[in-house]
């Protein structure tokens, strides 16, 4: 063994609560959280469609049967961005100090709770904590407060992983905050809460599960590097084998249930084994990372300009431009694994058997990005990024905006230069 290369990986995860009925716990596991407080304040974020529903309500009530005093913040943006924090952020600080934030939505509000935890625990701006090239990549220099994040959508993991992810709107690009202690304390996973997920939403938030789990499990390996010090390694730290384990089940489940979460939306077996594979999945990705679609991403969703998704809640009535997050990410799901197969062939063909078992396609190259093909056209998504309002004029710009995604890409099983992304992204223009 050469005794300079890597032989260490780091592995985080929240303390998990899982199955139907878990949200009704609230109210004990804040007391738990905010253990030797005898007035606990707490804060509950989340967003006017998830409040509509009653069920942010719902925990705000367990929280207050449990003797505290719980707040709403339900002004969280879809897809935030660093004004909508802002805005959040200044509402926390007003009306704070808070013992223990709980978040109740879907990706966006988890993200959002993450950065109000920050920024009311520690001192400076967003942007100061950006990660660079971005922003400045600042390091929280005091504890946040506990965070039980109780997730409404099938999709993000945000409940497990330690990123913040938002737009930068001047910049027109998607960006993050990446540091261990915005990992939420507590993800309470309760699969009826997702049971009024509009079908688009299922659709395009499963296909952010399933780049999770194939982006983890084809990220480069932990052990491909030379030897860290205990303060370099971040928590990306590359595919694993614990995260391996997270990222091949998630698939197994996705397999049986992805298809018939998006036809029928009150199953709720199908909904509970998408509740599973996106917990599984956060607990993979979290720890090894994620790669090339989410750079690209990052740009697909930060740069839109008219494309309004069918389906999505709009509770505002605004029907504001926006491009999902897991759609971005899966519009260069197809063209990012056929680039990186050769790094990995055997693993490329065994994702792409995990999520297809009963299909007679060949073995090669194309695989995994058939099969991708094939369940997106099936769930409904656009057919490419020429769908969603991109042409080939707009390739240069995406290219620039993923190459600002530096933590990612460093993920990525193989080198990606401007002109590998170029491809990929050309290639994603028409899929199908």
């Amino acid at each position: 063994m050469d005794a300079r290369a890597e032989t260490v990986f780091t592995y985080g995860a929240p303390a998990l609560k899982f199955g139907p009925g878990a949200a009704d716990e609230v109210g004990h596991d804040v007391r738990q959280l905010a253990a030797g407080v005898s007035d606990p304040r707490v804060l509950v974020v989340t967003d006017p469609t998830i409040r509509a529903t009653g069920h942010a309500d719902a925990v705000a009530d367990r929280v207050r049967e449990a003797g505290a005093d719980a707040v709403v913040l339900d002004a969280v943006h879809v897809e935030p961005t660093d004004a909508s924090i802002a805005e959040a952020v200044a509402f926390g600080r007003e009306h704070g100090p808070w013992d223990v934030v709980v978040a109740v939505g879907g990706g966006s509000v988890i993200d959002t709770a993450k950065a109000v935890n920050l920024l009311t625990t520690n001192p400076g701006d967003l942007m100061d904590y950006v990660n660079a090239p971005v922003g400045g990549a600042r390091t929280p220099e005091h504890p946040l407060k506990p965070l039980l994040a109780i997730p409404t959508t099938t999709g993000t993991g945000s409940e497990s992983t330690t990123i913040c992810v938002l737009d930068v709107l001047s910049l027109e690009v998607k960006t993050g905050i990446s540091h261990a202690r915005l990992r939420p304390t507590m993800a309470v996973v309760d699969p009826r809460l997702t049971l009024s997920q509009p079908a688009a939403v299922t659709a395009a938030a499963g296909m952010d599960i399933l780049c999770h789990a194939l982006e983890s499990y084809t990220a480069t390996p932990y052990d491909a590097g030379p030897r860290k010090q205990p303060h370099e390694r971040v928590p990306y730290c590359g595919a694993n084998p614990i995260a391996d384990m997270w990222a091949e089940r998630s698939l197994s489940l996705l397999a049986r249930a992805f298809r018939t979460a998006v036809r029928d939306g009150a199953d709720e077996a199908a909904r509970e084994q998408m509740a599973l594979a996106a917990t599984f999945a956060g607990l993979g990705f979290g720890n090894a990372g994620v790669h090339i679609p989410h750079a690209c991403a990052y740009p697909i969703a930060g740069r839109v300009r008219s494309y309004r998704p069918e389906g999505y809640p709009d509770p505002a009535g605004t029907r504001e431009p926006m491009v999902p997050h897991g759609m971005a990410v899966a519009l260069t799901a197809p063209a990012a694994f056929a680039f990186t197969f050769d790094s990995d062939p055997e693993r490329h063909l065994h994702a792409a058997r995990l999520l297809a078992p009963a299909t007679a396609y060949d073995d090669g190259p194309d695989l995994l990005p058939k099969v991708l093909r094939d369940l997106m056209r099936d769930i409904g998504l656009p057919s490419g990024l020429a769908a969603v309002g991109y042409t080939a004029d707009d390739v240069d710009a995406l290219v620039e905006g993923a190459l600002k995604q530096q933590r990612l890409l460093a993920t990525a099983p193989r080198p990606v230069a401007a002109e590998d992304l170029a491809g990929i992204l050309t290639r994603s223009l028409e899929l199908w």
